[in-house]
This record gives C-alpha cells, sequence and structure tokens, in this order.
C-alpha cells in the first residue's frame, strides 16, 4: 500500500500542474491526482505478472528442448525448481491478482522479448544459480529467490525502467513505490494461504483518501491566506525570487498543521523537510524549516494551529 509521503508528493505535483494551469477547477483536478495514483497500482499490477510470464517462458523453453531431434539427458531431465517456484506458483494462481490483471487489462501480448531479455538478466544473478544448484527446498528458499529478482534484477534493470516508462510517462517517478508495496507484499505471503494469500489494497483505509483528497482541495481553496502567512516571514526576502516548489511545500504544510488535527506538528515538519531535499534545491529544506518555524507560533498565536491529542503539538 501507498504511504503517506508518496500521497504528498503527488498531491505536491498535482498542485504544480494546478499552478500552470489555473483555469482547471478543483474537481477536475482531484480526478487527475486521483487517476495518477491509481496509475501506480497499475504498476504495481505489471510487477506482479511478470513472475508468471518468466515461469512460462522457462517451461515453454524446457519442452522445446525436449522436443529436440537429439536431446540430452538434462534436456530430457531438466532442473524444474524455478518452475516448481511455490511463491511464484501462488502469483499466478492468486484469485485477487488474476481479477485485477484483467481489470486493469495487464498483459505482456507482444512483449515476449522482453520477457526473454529479463529471465537472462536472473539467470546471471548468483544466487538464482545458488538457489538452482541447491537440491533442497523450502517455502522461504523460494519466496527469497523472488525478493532477490525484485532487488537485484527489478530494481536496477535498465530494461525494465524503459519498458515501463515507454508504457506510461508517468511510471518513471512511480517506479519505486510501486516496486516496494509488491516486496512488502511478497514478505507478508504465507504458505497456509495457497492462491488465496491476500494482496494489500493500495490504500491502508479511507483516511489515506480522505487525506489526499482534502490537502489538495483546501490547498487550493486557501491558496491566498497560506501565501500571505509565508510571505509575511520572508523579511528581506524578495517573493519572486521563492522556488515554486517551495512555496507549495509550505503551502501543503501549512494546511496540514490547521487542517489535520491528528497529524503531530513534528512529523508534518520532518516530512516537508524532507520533500524539499529530494524535490528542490539543497537548501531548501532549511529555508523551509526557518520559515514554518515562525508560521508556527503565529499560529499558536490565532489559535490555529489544530491538533488534538497530547503530543500532537510538539515541535
Amino acid at each position: 500500500m501507498v504511504n503517506r509521503r508518496y500521497l504528498r508528493t503527488k498531491v505536491m505535483q498535482a498542485l504544480f500542474a494546478h499552478k500552470i494551469n489555473e483555469t482547471e477547477n478543483v474537481v477536475e483536478g482531484r480526478k487527475k491526482l486521483t487517476d495518477s495514483i491509481y496509475n501506480c497500482y497499475t504498476l504495481f499490477l505489471y510487477f506482479f505478472s511478470i513472475f508468471p510470464e518468466l515461469r512460462r517462458y522457462r517451461l515453454n523453453k524446457l519442452e522445446e528442448l525436449k522436443a529436440k531431434v537429439n536431446p540430452t539427458q538434462e534436456d530430457r531431465n531438466p532442473n524444474t525448481k524455478f518452475l516448481d517456484n511455490i511463491v511464484i506458483n501462488q502469483i499466478e494462481d492468486n484469485v485477487t491478482l488474476k481479477k485485477e490483471w484483467k481489470n486493469n487489462k495487464v498483459n505482456w501480448t507482444n512483449h515476449n522479448d522482453v520477457i526473454v531479455q529479463i529471465f537472462q538478466e536472473v539467470g546471471k544473478l548468483e544466487k538464482f544459480q545458488q538457489y538452482m544448484e541447491n537440491p533442497k527446498r523450502s517455502y522461504d528458499e523460494d519466496r527469497q529467490l523472488v525478493l532477490d529478482i525484485i532487488e537485484k534484477v527489478f530494481v536496477e534493470s535498465t530494461l525494465i525502467h524503459w519498458f515501463f516508462e515507454e508504457k506510461n510517462v508517468h511510471w518513471f517517478d512511480d517506479y519505486n513505490d510501486a516496486l516496494l508495496i509488491v516486496y512488502k507484499n511478497i514478505q507478508a505471503f504465507k504458505e497456509s494461504k495457497g492462491n488465496e494469500v491476500k494482496i494489500m489494497p493500495l490504500f491502508k483505509d479511507q483516511d489515506d483518501v480522505a487525506f489526499y483528497q482534502d490537502l489538495y482541495s483546501k490547498a487550493i481553496l486557501n491558496d491566498g491566506y497560506y501565501f500571505s502567512l509565508i510571505e509575511d516571514k520572508l523579511q528581506n526576502w524578495e517573493s519572486e525570487r521563492l522556488l515554486t516548489v517551495d512555496v507549495i511545500l509550505m503551502k501543503m504544510a501549512i494546511c496540514e498543521l490547521r487542517e489535520f488535527p491528528t497529524i503531530p506538528v513534528k512529523v508534518i515538519i520532518n516530512e516537508y523537510i524532507e520533500l524539499a531535499k529530494t524535490y528542490s534545491s539543497a537548501k531548501s529544506g532549511f529555508f523551509i524549516n526557518g520559515i514554518l518555524d515562525k508560521v508556527i507560533v503565529q499560529l499558536r498565536a490565532n489559535n490555529e494551529l489544530n491538533k488534538m491529542g497530547r503530543g500532537l503539538l510538539d515541535k
């Protein structure tokens, strides 16, 4: 499932797009935001679907070797340990995944060449070779191989990166997030669940859905007021010199400080400092922290720091 930082990132990108196209209303913008988040789920489904395709390719390859005019002893009696991997079979037969693959039109039709190249990358892994050479087998070993493939092939493969970016340019930003969700899902797999092993949903709960929708909407509706709070704290710094991303991040932080009573002040500040480090300049984190410190003082004085419960006001 996606985390709050991912949702904040998506809201930041949507607010940036709204800044460029201010004629777009909030409802339209929120729909585009939702679509962009669900795009990550489709990518998540695609990552899962690679494993059955790898197994299918390997099965066909072994059948071709058996059908040779003069097959070798190894051709007649191949190592089927990869084909018998319980976790890959769980993925292929999973009730939820099969339904979602169909609903989201996830398939590899006309892309068998990509699967062949991915399997070649898998075959070069030392851990894959060790796995195939080990005559013993266990569920934990099968699962670890799948995790190793994700970590050593999917994460690093320029081929897979290129393929998904060609399908959807926005998947470049979603790549690691979607892959992390797949990784966490597989870590939670249990042998006893068979093809009904649980697949985590995109969102933890409806609170996360309300979070990103409200954050986007309220940041736009209160844009002028939030900017006035920021501008008042700039002192000798001209507002025209501010980076657009920094302004958006500060407005989002102020929105969370005022409108989201269950999120602690310290968490909000830390989140936006980290986002600034990733998406803005080297000095943005320090700058944003300084401005927000002053804004928090004013919000407290105005009784606008809307936080409920012990510890939520701590900075």
